[in-house]
């Protein structure tokens, strides 16, 4: 729904000038507690004030991501405004915004025609006004770069605002959407970002930065194993230690682990290092509860029986025994992959200030409005008082997940709360490595079999690891749909069973970037070339051969529960036509085929994820143990893209992200507790070990779908197909420990 809103309520704290032309856009229906809908009650998303200036507020978080100038495009193109006349401001956390979960790769897909049609409606009304003003008919003026035109007249947007505000706003049904020919930002390169001069100077404030008056820093030492307690602790050195004012016990964290606290023993002070340094002089004994017995090695064991017998078939077609039975050859695999840690460069960070029944919260986060049910749980405030809880976004220094689970914002207001201190709660990176919510380590199992024309006939994935609903649910053992719905196999295979197996879990787990598609694909995609090679077969043209004819696929047909990323499948069908044509072009554009130095190989691996098509060629050298990657072209199908610019900084994120994840990721645990700690133990990738990186963004109408998260799954395996076809050593289990990256 979309309306012009009170001028006067929209002032309210926004600072903005008197006569400004407001429309409000209410991005989901708001229902009372009858189930009757209420009435239009948004907050603002776009304005205009005496000036000229155009103010758009951004429900979405911006983590480097460039949502917060990418959204405002959409509006701003249709409307004809000028971008050097726009600004852009964060929107607090408030559930009349829908959704403001920034993940899952869905910021643009999910407020594509609305935002255009919000700008349409500000364009139509500035006509409306201008032909009002010359007294001839709405389709003789024009809208162009702020101004309205008739024949050689001209009026800039800021004369026109005052008369616009008067005007009703036009039907939806009404509105004239640009075509892509008139379109002026979307689809450009070289789109400014808004906020990019803030950042690269400094000025931008991100979570660690926020500063307020009286404010007090604090750092916790948590339980080193989930569910772990404080049996005892003293103080007394760490209250000796210059600047600390307060030390605090934290509630012991019960299950289920959700987004609560950890628990532990919090050390407020004066300044970041003097509660780091009372921190490290506290004296505690733990009570490290039943999770103690956890070690992540010997549970490997235990993943491996799993699938001796996996639990639940979730996707079935014809019958896979009978065809390996049938089988002229026949090939069985098992993949590895270790659980992982977000390692954003940014930890997490927030910061509370408590005045009577009013909550104030500045904190980096992915999902303002799961924030504030956080704060309000913890402080036991009423839901018809959530208005007195205002979360405030921050720039966010990377996200990919971890900044959604609010867990550090809970820290912030209980300690505020206890201490009547306004607190900033600072994550060390320490912190953030021992303590996070993990992805979990996996283990799978495949079998493939050919016919006489090494045609595949029979395809069997069985996986296992710790599910993310685990972390909701303790008694949960079996992933679900969180874990499964990046299930987006598109083999044209007669015999296909995917199958589950059964874990007890012993950490928070989390969703991490692209979630489960990490394991699923290396998996997938690293045992469709292991096919290829059996098959005698070039890698590139038996994987266009096994993804078979042009067709929409079904994966209702095989009783597979897939969730298509909560889009309907009419709208967002999954084409096998669009990953094949991702596959051609990457190949091309790398050069496949070429005849290469001894030593030197390229590898292969596409995907569909967050309903995006991608392909990515890696070219490496090795010498020994010793690998290089030479090269690396991705190609990218995400439908309509409005940011070229932005999609590229992702697939060279993705990129980066996935070198890191080959090479150095892996999260372990030694009796209950995290054994890394630094980038010492958890390494990223530097850049001297990455080439230069090609994008090539596939020229789509089709609807916008994600950006964010579908690079990453086919690039560890391209990755590994590349190593074997230089040396023909196959790797199946990462990270690739007995090798270095030069």
């Amino acid at each position: 729904m979309i309306k012009k809103v009170s001028r006067r309520k929209f002032l309210q704290g926004t600072g903005l000038a008197s006569g400004t032309l407001v429309l409000g856009v209410q991005f989901a229906p708001v229902f009372a507690a009858n189930h009757e809908p209420m009435s239009f009650s948004p907050d603002v998303f776009v304005s205009m004030d005496e000036t000229g200036q155009v103010t758009i507020i951004s429900h979405r978080s911006e983590m480097g991501q460039g949502i917060l100038s990418t959204l405002p495009l959409l509006v701003a193109d249709e409307m004809e405004a000028d971008w050097q006349r726009v600004t852009v401001k964060q929107a607090i956390g408030d559930a009349k915004y829908g959704s403001q979960n920034t993940d899952g790769s869905r910021s643009v897909r999910k407020n594509y025609t609305k935002l255009k049609e919000a700008g349409a409606i500000m364009r139509t009304l500035i006509q409306q006004a201008a032909a009002n003003v010359w007294a001839v008919p709405i389709d003789q003026v024009r809208i162009e770069n702020h101004q309205a035109i008739y024949q050689n007249q001209t009026i800039d947007f800021k004369n026109l605002v005052k008369i616009a505000s008067t005007l009703e706003v036009p039907a939806r049904e009404s509105l004239k959407l640009k075509t892509e020919a008139e379109q002026k930002y979307i689809g450009k390169p070289g789109m400014k970002n808004l906020d990019a001069h803030e950042v690269v100077t400094g000025q931008a404030k991100f979570g660690y930065d926020i500063e307020i008056p009286g404010m007090k820093t604090a750092v916790i030492a948590r339980p080193p194993v989930v569910f772990g307690q404080v049996k005892s602790f003293d103080a007394s050195e760490t209250l000796k230690v210059p600047g600390v004012v307060k030390v605090i016990e934290m509630p012991a964290l019960t299950p289920p682990a959700a987004f609560k606290m950890l628990g532990g023993i919090a050390v407020i002070a004066d300044n970041t290092w003097a509660a780091i340094k009372g921190r490290e002089a506290l004296k505690i004994e733990w009570d490290h509860g039943s999770n103690a017995s956890y070690n992540t090695k010997d549970h490997e064991a235990v993943f491996i029986q799993a699938l001796e017998n996996p639990k639940e078939v979730v996707r079935n077609r014809g019958d896979v025994e009978a065809a390996k039975k049938d089988a002229s050859k026949h090939l069985e695999a098992e993949y590895h992959v270790a659980g992982l840690a977000h390692a954003t460069m940014e930890p997490p960070a927030a910061t509370a200030r408590i005045n009577g029944d009013r909550v104030e919260v500045w904190a980096c986060t992915q999902t303002p409005q799961a924030a504030q049910g956080n704060v309000m749980a913890t402080l036991e405030i009423p839901k018809e008082k959530a208005a007195n809880v205002e979360i405030n976004v921050t720039l966010l220094g990377g996200g990919f997940g971890r900044k959604s689970k609010p867990d550090y914002v809970a820290e912030a207001a209980y300690l505020a709360n206890e201490s009547k201190f306004p607190v900033k709660v600072l994550w060390t990176r320490e912190d953030e490595i021992k303590h996070g919510y993990y992805h979990s380590p996996s283990y799978q199992k495949l079998s493939g079999s050919l016919d006489v024309d090494n045609k595949v006939t029979s395809w069997y994935h069985a996986m296992v690891n710790h599910p993310i609903g685990a972390t909701f649910d303790p008694a949960a053992k079996l992933a679900g749909s969180t874990d499964l719905g990046q299930g987006d196999m598109m083999f044209d295979v007669p015999n296909i069973k995917i199958a589950l197996g059964e874990t007890d879990t012993f950490m928070r787990i989390g969703w991490v970037r692209s979630v489960t598609n990490i394991n699923n694909v290396f998996a997938a995609s690293s045992f469709a070339d292991e096919l290829a090679h059996l098959a005698g077969q070039d890698p590139k043209d038996f994987l266009l051969q096994m993804i078979g004819s042009d067709r929409i696929e079904d994966f209702a047909a095989d009783d597979f529960k897939y969730s298509n990323y909560g889009e309907s499948p009419e709208q967002y069908p999954a084409e096998t036509s669009r990953l094949k044509n991702v596959i051609q072009v990457a190949a091309d554009k790398a050069g496949w085929g070429q005849e290469l130095p001894e030593g030197t190989g390229m590898g292969i691996a596409a995907w569909r994820s967050f309903l995006s098509y991608i392909a990515v060629v890696v070219k490496v050298s090795t010498d020994g143990n010793k690998v290089k990657i030479e090269d690396i072209h991705m190609a990218v199908d995400a439908g309509k893209i409005l940011n070229p610019d932005r999609v590229k900084s992702q697939m060279e994120g993705s990129a980066i992200f996935g070198t890191s994840l080959a090479f150095y990721g892996e999260i372990t645990a030694k009796d209950g507790a995290i054994e890394q700690g630094n980038f010492d133990s958890y390494q990223m990738s530097r850049i001297n070990q990455i080439p230069e990186i090609h994008t090539h963004i596939i020229k789509s109408d089709a609807v916008p779908t994600g950006v964010g998260e579908p690079g990453l799954p086919p690039f560890a395996p391209a990755f590994c197909n590349a190593i074997f076809a230089a040396n023909g050593v196959r790797h199946r289990r990462l990270p690739l420990k007995n090798l270095t990256l030069v």
